[in-house]
């Protein structure tokens, strides 16, 4: 989903002195600070040194939350640093030999003239390049910049480092080596063809930030014209995730989500796909609305019902999603009693936590963590694994499930950083993938 806060490390020196902590958390909280990573630089006997990282809307918040914490008696923020810049100093990915070369007789070997036998091979079985090139085990995440996060069209060089942290949690927790396309153009008969060109040496293509409403023809021309999965990340990893999430939500509740009525409110790339997953995992009532007409026509072709006023979906409907950017958009006293609501907007969601359960929700979550990190790598480990032409809906119900089962109990989905959630989603979607390439 959109994420556009800022994040800020603050050094502050805080007396030695049961509470302070919990003094100097509350004051932040207050200040409209969001606390992440804690940590402790010294201990001394007057005061303890730490580190706590926040995350805040603007630059005027972070000057209300330095100053809160200046009132306290005994406490200094010593520092301010910008951790995120600095971890994106020279990029946060590169390309390395996995084999050394350290003499002529290797030299011989990964390049001329030994390399010459291995092209001949390629050349008279082309398959065999995916075990004697990378090509098996990458996939291009591709970008035209016009949709990076909240921030909206602002270029595909501005998106890199998107594509770089895609990148860098393909290799991390899956092992894939994704590899950044930026794209300078918005058209799609550009797009599709460049992408064309360019896949023989990937066996996977990730859209990435690719804006509505030319992202969905950009993706389903691609899948038509290539024999490698392509997958539109904003689309269909939101959508796996948002899936999970409501699985876990009606497991919490009671619900069955197969025989709930589903509201999904605006029906852009993201809400869209959540309608279709939902269709694809069985739900019989998926009611959608959204400003656009044309939004809505798209998602009755795919069998939904589309709704035009909010207050009769949210009459209507048992689990409500929310995925429009507006914050405030769902008025209090249009919750029902009993209803699911998942308002995942970022930063600010379509109505807060705590008003939807003071109206009568009986669950309900913003966007914080429905992080597409738990769908994307395993969803492409899979196909990868499998060797699958194409990603399907299956595949991404069985992805969802995967995730949904790795929930503990109260939390709506896993830590997205727990290898066993990846490994689960790579093996649910490579199962699908063989058993559908036997039919």
């Amino acid at each position: 989903m959109a994420y556009n806060k800022l994040i800020r490390t603050l050094m502050i020196e805080i007396p030695s002195v049961p509470g302070s902590l919990g003094k100097v958390t509350t004051a932040i909280g207050v200040a409209g600070g969001d606390i992440g990573e804690v940590k402790t630089i010294k201990v001394g006997l007057a005061y303890t040194l730490r580190n706590i990282t926040v995350q805040f809307e603007n630059e005027e918040q972070l000057s209300e939350i330095l100053a809160a914490i200046n009132k306290l008696d005994g406490f200094r923020v010593q520092t301010v640093s910008d951790e995120v810049l600095r971890a994106h100093e020279g990029g946060k990915v590169q390309m390395k030999s996995k084999v050394p070369i350290e003499s002529l007789a290797d030299l011989s070997r990964v390049y001329t003239p030994g390399v010459a036998n291995v092209c001949r091979v390629i050349q008279e079985e082309p398959e065999k390049a995916k075990i004697y090139t990378n090509i098996g085990n990458s996939v291009a995440i591709v970008t035209d910049g016009t949709a990076i996060l909240g921030l909206g069209d602002i270029g595909p060089v501005a998106g890199m480092p998107v594509m770089e942290g895609k990148s860098a949690l393909f290799d991390q927790l899956v092992g894939i080596n994704g590899i950044p396309i930026l794209l300078d153009t918005k058209n799609p008969d550009e797009i599709v063809e460049t992408v064309k060109h360019i896949a023989p040496g990937f066996s996977g293509i990730l859209l990435e930030d690719i804006g509505s409403p030319h992202c969905f023809e950009v993706e389903e021309r691609l899948k038509k014209a290539l024999d490698i999965p392509v997958m539109h990340d904003d689309q269909h990893g939101t959508a796996v995730v948002t899936l999970a999430a409501v699985i876990s939500a009606c497991k919490s509740t009671g619900v069955d989500l197969k025989e709930a009525s589903v509201g999904q409110i605006g029906l852009g790339a993201a809400g869209l796909a959540i309608c279709r997953m939902l269709m694809a995992y069985g739900a019989k009532s998926v009611l959608g609305a959204d400003r656009s007409q044309e939004a809505k026509t798209r998602l009755e072709n795919y069998g939904g019902t589309a709704v035009d006023q909010l207050e009769e979906l949210m009459e209507r409907c048992d689990i409500v999603i929310a995925t429009t950017g507006v914050a405030g958009l769902i008025k209090k006293e249009w919750v029902r009693k009993g209803q699911i609501i998942l308002a995942l907007s970022n930063p600010k969601p379509e109505i807060e936590r705590g008003e939807a359960l003071e109206a009568g929700a009986a669950y309900a979550a913003d966007g914080r963590s429905v992080n597409n990190v738990l769908g994307f790598p395993g969803i492409f480990r899979g196909v990868l694994n499998a060797q699958a032409k194409e990603v399907t809906h299956p595949m991404l119900v069985a992805a969802a499930e995967a995730i949904a089962s790795c929930t503990k109990p109260g939390d709506l989905v896993p830590q997205p950083l727990d290898p066993e959630v990846h490994e689960a989603v790579a093996a649910a979607v490579e199962n699908v993938a063989l058993n559908l390439g036997k039919k």
